[in-house]
């Protein structure tokens, strides 16, 4: 069905045909890539992995290529068996390892697995490092170890234990507070291993836990991506069993949703916006999301003395302007919060217990929160254009007939008016711009985004 080979990692749907999904060579070739890519850049002989996976079906059989494949390489191999994107991210130095491969493929549907790659300080690898593993995929430029010089191979299973009281231990977590509150939680973790994780961290901060699809078996009850018409399972336990909140993960737990106490969503753009709010109130510095992220974030850090700052769109560009401006907090806007006191990762277990930690403090429901921050509407809609026209070009036009609003070139163009804003960003793979648009109303979003489709018509 499909395999995308990309500078983070390579993703497909399992079985088929080599080079056209994800097949066991395909998995075997990609981490003999990053095993030999890791040996390039590290001086040193005896090198260690971390390896975690997702509860997907082909979760095991993936776990059991890639560890074998680097162990052929003479690499040392931990495996923390089902594990969260957040924890193999923490245990990488934690272990101080070398490196970590993720077997998940995040929000896709259960035939769909990935590898997901790691450098020694537990962050994904940049755009430089992932080119020169794909270069050495695609060159098959390996060099297995003898039979003597097998790498070793490692269980652990206290990786939970470990990340969740690196949580507690965080200042900013109140656990004393939440304890307090005796908060009851519905939890919907679409059968994945977040299904483990956050009960276990609701537990340790007194949380009464009401578990729906909490079973790791890789079976996905809808689809895993955490929107609003996925969620109406866990809207209406969240109002039959008259729970303070819901909480959902996707299934390797960087993104969180909330649900408030009346079955309504709290909104994933506003779970980085309610941590922040807590945040910035105590810790003096700057915010940061990336340019497709609601501009709630951007008013509350500065109603609060701080800055903001918008970086290109992906995980890795938010990381790296987090580090330049030493922010106190950052993510994007589809529920993944990063919080660098713990580590540079999205990780909805710290964002759980901030969140709670706040709500606590606040003393209000989820719904009387959430009414404290500005509302926001967003809208995404595309403009489909024949592949003779010159994309880069037409954004140039665009940037131009708007450059007496305030104008961001990070990637892309974004255009901010006073009460509202548009971003278009040009696809990868096909001759599409996508427009991202947010305002005060829905209608308000939409009805930007269909006159920014005819302004570009009209420029073509």
């Amino acid at each position: 069905m499909s395999l995308i080979k990309s500078i983070s990692g390579i993703r497909g749907t399992i079985g088929g045909k080599v080079d056209e999904n994800l097949t066991p060579l395909d998995v075997v070739k990609f981490t003999s890539a990053f095993g030999t890519w890791l040996q390039n850049n590290k001086n040193k002989k005896d090198l260690t992995v971390v390896v975690g996976r997702d509860a997907r079906i082909s979760g095991a059989m993936v776990n059991s290529l890639v560890t074998a494949t680097l162990q052929g390489l003479g690499i040392h191999v931990i495996d923390l068996g089902l594990s969260t994107t957040p924890t193999v991210e923490v245990m990488v130095p934690e272990l101080n390892s070398d490196g970590g491969i993720i077997l998940t493929a995040s929000h896709n549907p259960k035939q769909w697995n990935a590898l997901k790659l790691l450098n020694g300080k537990g962050e994904f690898i940049n755009g430089e490092d992932g080119a020169e593993v794909l270069a050495l995929a695609e060159n098959e430029d390996f060099n297995y170890a003898e039979v003597d010089f097998l790498g070793k191979y490692e269980e652990r299973h206290d990786a939970f234990d470990i990340h969740i009281q690196k949580i507690l231990n965080l200042p900013m977590v109140d656990a004393e507070a939440i304890k307090a509150k005796k908060f009851k939680v519905v939890v919907d973790a679409v059968n994945s291993t977040g299904g483990i994780a956050i009960p276990q961290l609701l537990r340790e901060l007194g949380c009464n836990v009401i578990k729906l699809y909490c079973e790791p078996n890789g079976h996905f009850p809808h689809n895993p991506e955490p929107l609003k018409e996925h969620l109406g399972d866990i809207c209406e336990l969240v109002k039959k069993e008259k729970a303070d909140l819901g909480i959902v993960v996707d299934p390797d737990v960087d993104r969180l949703a909330l649900v408030d106490e009346n079955g309504e969503l709290f909104g994933e753009e506003y779970t980085l916006v309610a941590v922040a709010d807590y945040l910035l109130r105590h810790q003096k510095g700057a915010a940061v999301s990336n340019l497709s992220s609601s501009r709630a974030l951007r008013d509350v850090a500065r109603n609060l003395g701080s800055e903001y700052f918008a970086s290109a769109v992906g995980e890795v560009n938010v990381v790296t302007l987090m580090k330049e401006k030493n922010a106190v907090v950052g993510g994007e806007g589809n529920g993944g919060i990063i919080y660098p006191d713990l580590h540079y990762g999205r990780d909805s277990l710290v964002g759980v217990a901030l969140f709670l930690t706040h709500l606590a403090k606040e003393d209000k429901t989820v719904s009387a929160l959430r009414a404290t921050y500005p509302s926001y509407f967003m809208g995404k809609k595309k403009i489909e254009l024949t592949p003779d026209i010159d994309v880069d070009s037409l954004l140039t036009k665009m940037q131009n007939e708007y450059q007496k609003e305030e104008v961001s070139t990070v990637d892309g163009v974004k255009i901010d008016f006073e009460n509202n804003w548009v971003h278009l960003r040009k696809s990868n793979t096909e001759p599409i711009i996508r427009i991202y648009t947010e305002a005060f109303s829905q209608e308000e979003a939409d009805e930007l985004g269909e006159k920014m489709i005819a302004k570009i018509k009209s420029l073509i």
